[in-house]
């Protein structure tokens, strides 16, 4: 497969006005743009809410402006998931951390023993791998001041401190594999959750943190395992087909859902407050864009604002 032609920023905006016709009123602001930001990221990604599909051409009068627009929607999108994600992150951590070294101490030994995980014939090669990661995110020379001082100062970096070095993923490794005790009473910081019920939110925010952090699209998000069935999705009366939920699955809602799970009721608020305020905003500056439209592709039922009106 031959590669793709190099295009001039001269040239990418004739493309996108000649063929693809595309309105751009200000030439400058569209050639500044794609050199902040790359024809691939910002009409690549998200050009597809703004086409008519079968001939593969804008809306009849979209403009540049719009799908820029629609790019930093989606850019303070991933910063605000990110923030409330990270808050679910650091107690995670935390509680993690000290039901672990209360149960086996504080000697950073205790939790590259594969011996205080949950070791079964199918679990053993992934843990062995998990212990792998941990000791090598507390090797020296590291990165981090605090693995660094602990290393050489004591000869011991306990899991409170290691952890912070740690990522979502691999923390969410850690939890899977934990004994069933530690589980649990980890998922007792969570209200109204189980220890499965967490390790799953906890898959689905793992997932959704990386796409934040790099960058990448949200508003689409996808994924391939599925959080549970839990009460607000009865209590929302989302779509279903064959008996399953259709909505707030594998999608951005779902993290909306684990989220309203996982965080304290105000903090939750604040967050579907300034989510409805960035979904309000970009549908001003977007107007070949409807709110049906955007929520049915972020995979949000309409009446998803009503979602703090239920108990959890």
């Amino acid at each position: 497969m031959p590669n793709k032609t190099f295009f001039t920023y001269e040239q990418q905006i004739e493309k996108l006005t000649n063929e693809k016709q595309l309105v751009i009123s200000d030439t400058e602001f569209a050639k500044d743009t794609l050199q902040k930001l790359s024809y691939f990221t910002l009409v690549g990604g998200y050009k597809d809410l703004f086409k008519h599909k079968p001939s593969g051409k804008y809306l009849h009068g979209v403009t540049f402006e719009e799908i820029t627009a629609f790019y930093y929607f989606d850019e303070e999108l991933r910063t605000l998931f990110l923030k409330y994600i990270l808050h679910v992150e650091r107690q995670l951590k935390s509680m993690l951390s000290y039901y672990f070294c209360e149960k086996y101490g504080e000697q950073q030994a205790a939790y590259l023993d594969v011996n205080n995980y949950n070791v079964t014939r199918k679990t053993t090669r992934d843990i062995t791998r998990l212990v792998n990661t941990l000791s090598k995110s507390i090797a020296l020379p590291s990165p981090y001041p605090y693995i660094t001082h602990y290393a050489t100062i004591y000869q011991n970096v306990p899991l409170w401190v290691a952890t912070n070095a740690l990522t979502f993923g691999q923390i969410s490794k850690m939890y899977q594999y934990a004994t069933t005790d530690i589980r649990a009473k980890v998922s007792l910081s969570f209200a109204n959750m189980t220890e499965v019920q967490l390790h799953q939110f906890i898959r689905i925010l793992a997932s959704c943190r990386n796409v934040c952090a790099h960058g990448e699209r949200l508003y689409s998000f996808q994924v391939n395992e599925a959080i549970p069935d839990m009460p607000l999705h009865s209590k929302l009366q989302l779509p279903q087909k064959k008996g399953q939920f259709i909505m707030g699955k594998k999608d951005l809602f779902a993290v909306v859902i684990a989220l309203r799970y996982l965080i304290p009721n105000e903090e939750f608020k604040m967050f579907r407050k300034n989510l409805s305020l960035l979904i309000k905003n970009v549908l001003k500056k977007c107007p070949h864009l409807t709110e049906d439209h955007l929520l049915k592709e972020m995979g949000f039922p309409k009446n998803w604002a009503k979602i703090t009106r239920y108990k959890k």
